[in-house]
């Protein structure tokens, strides 16, 4: 078949190009030694970009796969290196092989910083491990591949804590006040009767909707405990700021202020990237591996589909009082490592939850090179950075960290201020009834608000706390 008739094949199906997908890909693979194919490969990429985004992003790993499999045939080689980078480390391991399939055929390479559990190769190549290749993003997902057993015996020991002593799921179910039965039963999927979570979306600040699922009552009971028994007693690292009992975003900006370039990276799918074999590895450098797995079936989540599939493996769950800290304590070693990098590169280095944020006092010379290394770090940890939210400030403008202003000191932006301060006299000339109109708890959120403020300017933040009272109390 020639370039002219394969297009005249494709365009009729390209118009309901849902529909008629595996016929698009079936003429697609028949034909990819044509010369032109790249041409071919160009007249159908252009509609297929969001399409294959949104497949990439469902929660369905059938669709995932589906839509990791395009990548190689539609797009071009950097484009298709964009998505399949954090394919590689989808939780499913068939889209992880699909993209790793998809990575060695596309022959991609010098894309992630050496994988030093492995000796250098011999032979560098595209998939040889232990070289600059795509074989460093497996770091710290593959604890029981062959090629690193020698360096697995040569590791460091987790770092002792004071934590209870579990031998047996019987210990944690005493632990946590219930039977042992219902450790299974607590950690059923989806969210039908008898299952653990309900779920809900509530809009984004920036935009879409998220997911939130929130444990019932006696999961919760449970989750607080290993909250409260074992998780508070271990120490996360120094740069997170987020979700930390003493920290917030205060701390988390003010290593930041009077700085001449800030830089603020925000991962994508933080909770979700972390999945139950990551949450299982890390209770198992403190527990075998019957609690270990019982520990991470009661704080992960697996979302059942509506065709009855279960989604596997779990993740960590949007609402569930654990999630934090275990996310926290997962990112102790990636928050090491963008440390240290900080520290080579004379910048500063703060995460609050998905918020990273580097500054520098003096502008930077190589701001290209620094990001690259950082998103390296973040493939290699199981992350991926969302290359939209990224943020470049300078001196010149305004310079935010999790909203608050640092260009000279840590303060909240003067319009916020403003419009609080409006309200507040619109509630004393018109009523607090007269602002309650689009927050549904107005007074909880006057509160909250005036609280927040006087963390961070606290001789006006207590002014409009009592002047908050004062309102409500008519």
């Amino acid at each position: 078949m020639s370039l002219v008739s394969l297009l005249f094949d494709l365009k009729p199906l390209l118009e309901d190009r849902e529909r008629n997908l595996d016929r698009i890909v079936e003429l697609l693979e028949k034909h990819r030694n044509l010369a032109e194919y790249e041409v071919a490969r160009f007249y159908v990429s252009r509609n297929w970009l969001d399409p294959v985004s949104k497949r990439l992003a469902s929660i369905d790993p059938r669709e995932r796969l589906r839509g990791v499999r395009l990548i190689p045939l539609l797009f071009a080689r950097a484009t298709a290196a964009q998505h399949l980078r954090r394919m590689v480390k989808d939780a499913d391991m068939a889209v992880a092989s699909a993209a790793r399939a998809g990575v060695h055929a596309l022959g991609i390479a010098d894309v992630a910083p050496p994988d030093r559990r492995a000796e250098p190769p011999r032979y560098p190549g595209p998939s040889a491990l232990g070289g600059w290749n795509p074989s460093g993003w497996t770091f710290g997902l593959r604890r029981d591949h062959w090629a690193f057993r020698a360096s697995r015996a040569k590791a460091k020991a987790p770092p002792k804590a004071d934590v209870p002593q579990l031998k047996a799921p019987k210990d944690l179910a005493n632990l946590l006040g219930v039977k042992v039965k219902a450790l299974r039963s607590l950690s059923r999927p989806g969210t039908g009767p008898g299952s653990g979570y309900v779920e809900f979306e509530i809009p984004k600040r920036t935009g879409g909707m998220r997911r939130i699922s929130a444990p019932r009552m006696p999961l919760k009971r449970a989750q607080r405990a290993i909250l409260d028994q074992i998780l508070a007693k271990l120490e996360p690292h120094s740069a997170a700021h987020g979700f930390v009992e003493e920290r917030s975003t205060v701390s988390n900006a003010s290593p930041h202020v009077g700085a001449a370039v800030v830089v603020r990276i925000d991962i994508e799918n933080f909770f979700p990237t972390v999945h139950y074999r990551r949450v299982f590895g890390f209770f198992s450098q403190y527990y075998g591996e019957e609690v270990s797995k019982a520990l991470a079936q009661l704080t992960t989540h697996r979302p059942k589909l509506p065709d009855g599939k279960v989604v596997w493996p779990g993740a960590l769950p949007q609402g569930a009082p654990t999630s934090p800290a275990i996310a926290n304590l997962v990112c102790r070693r990636l928050d090491a490592r963008l440390s240290a990098l900080a520290k080579k590169i004379s910048a500063n280095y703060t995460r609050y939850a998905d918020d990273l944020t580097f500054s520098f006092r003096e502008s930077p010379q190589r701001l290209g090179r620094i990001l690259w290394w950082v998103n390296a770090i973040l493939q290699q940890e199981g992350f991926a950075e969302n290359v939209k939210k990224r943020r470049i400030m300078r001196k010149g403008g305004r310079m935010a960290v999790t909203g608050l202003v640092v260009n000279e000191k840590v303060g909240i932006p003067r319009e916020e201020r403003r419009k609080f301060k409006a309200i507040l006299a619109n509630c004393r000339h018109h009523g607090v009834e007269s602002q309650a109109r689009e927050r549904p708890d107005f007074a909880a959120w006057l509160r909250g608000y005036a609280a927040y403020v006087r963390m961070v300017h606290p001789k006006l933040g207590e002014k409009w706390q009592r002047e908050v009272e004062e309102l409500l109390a008519k």
